[in-house]
């Protein structure tokens, strides 16, 4: 997570919930880290936690107010550039968004998420080559990432390259913790025994 900012763990928090639980626990957990930012008034952490709450609610605009505002306080946050860019794909401004997705990288060039969101959007508009090397990039600079290797899968799917999907996907079981996301697990075993059904026709 970002380096820029004392929040980065709790960033870090607010960021596996989006992933891995439910919209109720990510918002608990972006309310309580927006109390905490307004107790040590970290003003460009209250506007990015502000930001996330818009963005869980889906008042994507006022989310982007937020987010603009932390970047004035702090332009080397990746992390509000990227989630600037994911308001901006729900307002279907896909264009622009793959630009402030590249401003986050060049502000940030270690954040692995920023360019797993970016292959996440190039992979939705059918350009799948570049979502691998972006979603690659993710992995170098976060071996761990299962919800990289879920959507790598899907591209190198996209692109009829079913043995390495089926490889990515295992990989993604193999790094969920054991009782970690038994839907995502068992679409993924779905998908797996699918693919699998396309090499043996």
């Amino acid at each position: 997570m970002s380096k820029q900012t004392i929040f980065a763990r709790q960033r870090h928090q607010l960021d596996q919930a989006i992933t891995y639980g439910t919209k109720k626990q990510a918002l608990g957990l972006a309310r309580k880290f927006l109390a905490l930012a307004k107790k040590r008034n970290i003003v460009s952490e209250i506007e990015y936690f502000k930001g996330q709450i818009d963005l869980l609610k889906n008042r994507f605009v006022s989310a982007i107010e937020h987010f603009d505002l932390a970047l004035k306080l702090n332009p080397k946050d990746g992390a509000s550039y990227n989630d600037r860019a994911l308001c901006m794909v729900e307002l279907g401004i896909i264009d622009e968004a793959l630009e402030y997705f590249d401003k986050g990288i060049a502000a940030e060039p270690d954040y692995a998420t920023i360019y797993h969101n970016k292959g996440w959007l190039l992979n939705n508009i059918g350009r799948y080559t570049e979502a691998i090397k972006c979603f690659n990039k993710a992995l170098e600079l976060e071996p761990d990432r299962a919800v990289t290797y879920d959507n790598l899968a899907d591209a190198l799917a996209n692109l009829g390259e079913i043995e390495a999907a089926i490889r990515a996907y295992r990989k993604v079981l193999e790094l969920l913790k054991p009782n970690q996301c038994r839907i995502i697990r068992s679409k993924i075993k779905e998908r797996i025994k699918e693919l699998q059904e396309k090499i043996y026709r």
